[in-house]
């Protein structure tokens, strides 16, 4: 008997050394499981639509004047407000089995293996999920540990978004290279058109792009390269029953038109005056993160033609030593700026374009005597009152009296009001000052908006 209890013995000590081995392996797996879970981000931020959103300054019109964003460029639009043809492009392309499977595609990873080891090309295995969770909550160092992190968040987006949302939200906050995040943004910035309104041949154009966005640009020294990986996103979209041969052939022959590179701006000097004020109400934050979405009174066509009307008259001036001029059209009865012209040019770095002369500080000149006459009005005067139009010269303490001219030299005799302000007679105005003294012109000048009086 003493041989068996020995035996019963030492298989008790085994297994008591495999319990132990077994207790500290699974310890070991849970205390690494929360070292990865100690930082892991809350999953509910991705959705929250907190991320900062570009402000659109349009004209009356609804055409598009500039985009204010920090260091995004980035608009959220709703699903049902994106192209069919870029959503089924981007699955077609990103994650075939999308809709099939759950937050990571075991299918696809293996495919993934088969293209990169077999045939040598490279195909990745993160499915759109998995990409969301990487681009929105996660920093994009390449490590075992941020893997797990974006495994575990995947499973946990899948489980509180659904699909359709998952991919709304993809679609928002993807780079498109350069400052353009997010579908809306790319479209304007490549196809300067709202995203609803690509075609096929544009949305898998946009849908090959977050690949590698700086290769594949437009912009960039090998643009055939983007137009390759276009066909690609085609070939795929055929293969995957998305379209048809003959859909893939008419895309694919179809003459891309890419915006100009730069930043565009319509009306700049007006664009500016509107975020100054709108700054001054909301704030910097609120302009260039909080994504509004502004209307202004501008009519886009009128500024064109007051601009052009400006460029021409200035030109007309340069044997006069004239560089620069400026236009502002407003509607009567509701002083809505129609158009502003600050400049000749906003870009001419020469004659200081970018000063926006309209809201510039000068003399009045005779932009003043209306207000001047209608505090005449004020007091009692009438349209037909009468003044003397002749040559008079009015005390100046400490200085030579002041003697004003008319622009064309001559004295007209008695005038009506009327008739001195509608020909800008310059001694029947002053005349008119003196009875209603400086002090109470300055007055109504300011309770009609004007703020800008300089001490006299």
């Amino acid at each position: 008997m003493q041989p068996k209890k020995n035996s019963i013995i030492k298989t008790l000590k085994l297994s008591k050394k495999k319990i132990l081995v077994f207790i500290f392996f699974v310890a070991a797996l849970v205390a690494s499981f929360l070292f990865v879970l100690k930082d892991i981000p809350e999953s509910a931020t991705i959705g929250a639509n907190n991320y900062p959103q570009s402000t659109k300054i349009y004209d009356r019109n609804g055409k598009m004047l500039y985009t204010f964003y920090t260091t995004k460029n980035q608009t959220f639009v709703s699903l049902d407000k994106i192209s069919e043809n870029l959503k089924k492009a981007t699955i077609a392309i990103e994650d075939r089995d999308f809709y099939k499977h759950g937050a990571i595609d075991l299918r696809g990873i293996t495919r993934a293996f088969i293209y990169t080891v077999f045939k040598k090309q490279v195909q990745g295995g993160s499915t759109i999920t998995q990409q969301l969770v990487k681009n929105s909550l996660l920093t994009p160092e390449r490590t075992i540990t941020r893997k797990i992190k974006e495994i575990i968040l995947a499973f946990v987006v899948e489980g509180v978004y659904s699909k359709d949302k998952i991919l709304e939200m993809y679609l928002n906050q993807v780079s498109y290279g350069g400052t353009a995040w997010g579908v809306e943004a790319a479209s304007y910035v490549y196809f300067d058109k709202p995203v609803e309104r690509l075609n096929l041949a544009e949305s898998a154009f946009l849908a090959a792009l977050p690949e590698a966005p700086s290769i594949y640009s437009p912009f960039g020294s090998r643009p055939e390269l983007g137009k390759k990986r276009q066909l690609e996103v085609l070939r795929r979209m055929e293969e995957q029953k998305y379209i048809t041969k003959d859909q893939r052939r008419e895309a694919g022959e179809f003459q891309l038109k890419f915006s100009k590179i730069q930043n565009k701006i319509s009306a700049p000097h007006f664009v500016f005056y509107v975020k100054a004020l709108l700054v001054q109400k909301y704030g910097a934050r609120a302009v260039e993160q909080g994504g509004l979405n502004v209307t202004t009174s501008l009519d886009l066509d009128l500024q064109n033609y007051a601009q052009a009307s400006v460029a021409a008259e200035i030109s007309t001036l340069e044997r006069m030593n004239v560089t620069n001029g400026a236009a502002l059209i407003a509607k009567p009865g509701t002083g809505e700026i129609l158009a502003m012209v600050g400049s000749k040019d906003y870009f001419d770095e020469e004659n200081d374009g970018n000063v926006n002369v309209v809201l510039a500080k000068r003399q009045p000149g005779s932009s003043i005597k209306p207000i001047n006459y209608a505090v005449g009005l004020i007091k009692g005067f009438t349209a037909a009152t009468p003044f003397v139009d002749e040559k008079t010269c009015f005390p100046n303490p400490g200085r030579a009296p002041y003697c004003p001219l008319n622009y064309d030299g001559k004295f007209h005799g008695v005038v009506q009001m009327r008739f001195a302000l509608a020909n800008s007679f310059n001694i029947p105005a002053v005349k008119m000052l003196k009875a209603n003294g400086l002090e109470a012109m300055m007055a109504t000048a300011s309770a009609m908006g004007i703020k800008t009086f300089e001490d006299l």
